[in-house]
Formats: structure tokens, sequence, C-alpha cells
């Protein structure tokens, strides 16, 4: 029988429910025109009846129990938006055992679960959409499933995190320290009131584990994602950079090398001519390469109720589809048939090559540079540029250096050496250069 709407089970009501809720009905009209039939949203569960109440949402629509949601034989498509660990992995498989297709935005779930989920999918012929689970409103997953498809995915530099993007930013055009900088984000509702996710990475490496999961069908395991965050970037490597040409943003890298596959989220200088360095502010990008399209940047506001709104209807949408159509299991879950997807070797940090900024504190005394190319180079690497600033207070004088491309463990026995040089006032700071891209 040929439907005549598609029915929307909703599980969560905060800022992302409201905003899919708002959605729904306020491009109901544009969405009926593109599908051919309404989206309507038919039972809604949250813990917190007010939250039901301050959107609109009458008894016959909403629920504290998730299961009536889930088990209700009018839902079509289930959506689940409370986020964690649990009880959402337990919805979600729940509802995929009904063979009902599944939304979510839980890209935190997915990073350390996803496995689980991917395979219960699979056996059950339906369907995950995710799109809203990295950048937010940025259609960077479908982009990716679809219109990339044809494209062996050489590398990915994504700026998938705003707290940090604003943090960064306002620090090089204002000149401020981290911690004040944080606390703004944090009156302003750009950071969380406990904002390690956000600062330490873990948020973006989340993110990377679902996009390169898409980019190479291969299975990502969170733990060897390679994460580093920006609480201890100072105003002066700011500055430097800038006197250098570059800029410092936090990004999500993966590309594949000789055969593995690269996982690291850390502060990056990035020429600042370079696009992804002049994106600003609370937004994202994600730069992809392909081999056949080459560089491709996709850019937008990555966090939000109405852009991961726009991101969860887009995948209920694309759900509909296959449903009008009774198509089933037309996209494969992560865009590689199952016995198309392949374990990669995941390289580990001490063998990425790249350069790097360092920024030494020595005693002003002579020979010092000397000393520090000497160790420099009897490791492999060497010095693209010196910067040598005035004296500090307690005789100490900064000096920084730009190495052409080197590998890290050479790098990280370099300054263990350096470090304990009685001419090295202090610990080293090393920021990653992308000089290669």
């Amino acid at each position: 029988m040929k439907k005549d709407k598609i029915n929307v089970g909703l599980i969560g009501l905060g800022t992302v429910g409201g905003g899919v809720v708002n959605l729904l009905r306020e491009n109901a009209d544009v969405i009926k025109r593109r599908l051919g039939v309404s989206v309507e949203l038919v039972r809604a569960a949250d813990l917190d009846a007010s939250r039901a109440k301050a959107l609109g949402l009458g008894k016959d629509v909403y629920t504290k129990d998730a299961r009536a949601v889930i088990n209700d034989p009018n839902v079509d498509v289930v959506i689940e938006l409370i986020g964690g660990y649990e009880p959402a992995k337990t919805f979600l498989l729940e509802a995929i055992a009904l063979r009902k297709p599944v939304v979510t935005a839980n890209k935190a779930l997915l990073a350390m679960h996803g496995e689980e989920l991917y395979k219960a999918a699979y056996a059950a012929k339906t369907a995950i959409g995710f799109e809203a689970s990295v950048a937010g409103g940025i259609p960077i997953i479908g982009a990716m499933k679809q219109g990339l498809a044809a494209n062996d995915i050489q590398s990915i530099y994504g700026i998938i995190n705003g707290t940090c993007n604003y943090i960064l930013t306002k620090m090089a055009d204002e000149g401020r320290k981290f911690d004040e900088v944080l606390a703004e984000a944090q009156k302003l509702g750009y950071a969380e009131a406990d904002p390690t996710f956000d600062v330490e990475g873990i948020d973006p490496a989340h993110k990377l584990a679902v996009l390169a999961n898409i980019a190479f069908g291969t299975p990502v395991k969170f733990e060897e994602i390679y994460t580093e965050g920006i609480s201890k970037i100072k105003p002066e490597d700011i500055e430097h950079a800038k006197e250098l040409g570059y800029k410092v943003k936090l990004l999500a890298i993966t590309k594949v090398v000789d055969g593995e596959i690269e996982l690291r989220v850390h502060p990056t200088m990035l020429p600042a001519d370079h696009l992804i360095a002049k994106v600003d502010g609370v937004f994202n990008a994600v730069y992809v390469q392909g081999d056949f399209l080459g560089p491709a940047m996709f850019y937008g506001r990555g966090a939000g109720d109405k852009p991961t709104a726009s991101a969860v209807v887009s995948d209920v949408m694309d759900i509909a589809r296959d449903i009008l159509s009774g198509a089933k299991s037309r996209m494969p879950v992560l865009a590689f048939k199952k016995e198309g997807r392949k374990a990669m070797r995941v390289r580990p940090i001490g063998k990425v090559r790249c350069c790097y900024y360092l920024r030494f504190t020595a005693l002003d005394r002579p020979g010092v540079l000397s000393k520090i190319s000497g160790v420099l180079g009897r490791h492999d690497i060497s010095v693209a540029s010196v910067i040598q600033k005035g004296r500090e207070e307690g005789g100490a004088v900064p000096i920084v250096m730009m190495t052409h491309d080197a590998v890290e463990k050479n790098v990280r026995s370099a300054l263990e050496k350096l470090d304990g040089l009685d001419v090295i006032a202090g610990p080293t700071v090393v920021i990653r250069v992308e000089c290669g891209e």
C-alpha cells in the first residue's frame, strides 16, 4: 500500500530535539514538496515533561517512556537525541532489532560503540542516519557517502569543534590568554561548564572516528586516535606563528600513508593563506582531498539547534525516500558493502612525518644555537628558519625554529636530549606544522 505520510518517533527533547520539532513544523510544506508526502512527529519521549509542554506537544504525542516510541507500530523512523552511551545504545539496538531505521547525532556513541550498531543494522538490513554527528549542519557525511563515492579519499583535515576554534581565533585576534577566552566562551554558551571534551580534543576525536570510517571503509578504534588539546597553547606561540606566516588551529587529521591510516587530533600550524586556516570563530570546516576531485572544503555552523536539526531531518528525508520507493538497504550503512570494509593498520604517532615549530627557552650564552642545531642534526632534523627574540626576565632568550619535515620519534628523541642541556631553561614548546598539503 502506498504511504501518504512518514511517521517519526523522537527520543530526547533537549536543544537539538526541540530544533527537530520546530523544523518539522516550520518547514512542513518544503519537506512535503520535496518528498511528495508529509513527515509527521507522532511520538516523542523525554523524562522532563516541561520540555514537551514548551514545544506544544500534547498527550497524544508526548510520553516519558522511550520504549513507547520504539515499539509504536505507527512509527516509521526512530530518532535518538539523548546523547551519552546508555541508554542511547540500547534504545537504538532495540529499534534496529524491529527493523526500524534510526537517526542519531550521537558522535560519542558512534566513536566508542559504532561497530556494534553498524553490524546490527547490516544484519537487519535497515538504515542508520548520522549526518548530525559530525560538524552539525554541514552535510559532510552525505557528501562522503554519495558525492565523493567514486573517489579514493587521500586525506581529511577538519576544524570540527567550534569551541576550540572560537578560543584560538580570539587568542590570535586579541592576544589574550587561553583561560581568559575560555571563561568568555563559557559565558556566551560556546563552551560547557566542564569544557574538557572540547578543549582536550576528545569531541573532535569522536567525530574523526566517524569520518575516517566513512572515508576509508575501515573500523576505527577510538583509543588509537592520537589526541591533544589546546589548553597549553600560549599567546606568544600564536604571535610567532603569525610572524612566520602561519595560523594555529585544532585540526582533526586522517590520511593514508604507505598503506597505514593516520588518526590524530592536535594543535596544528597551517599556512595563513590555506583555505581552512581562514575558518574562524565558532564555524567548522572539513577539507577533503580526493584522487579525482582534488581538494574540496565544506563550511558552516557545526553546532546549535537549527543547524543540527537540519542534518537530522535530512537523514529522515533520505530514509523516507527509501521507504516510499520500497528500497531496502539501498545505501550501505557506511557507504561500503559489508564485505568491502577492511581493517587498516593505524600509523603510530611516532612514525608520522611533518614539519615542526619549536620554541626553546635558552640561556643567553655563546654557542647555544650551534648546540641546539647540532642535536637536531644528529637526529636527522633540519632547520628551515630561526627567530631569536630579546632577552626575557631572568636572562633567558626565546629561540623559535621551524624545521623541514621530520619523523615524530626523532623529534621526541632530540627534545629529550635538548631539554636536558644546561643551556635550556625550560621545556621546549612543540606544535606540528602541516607543510606539505
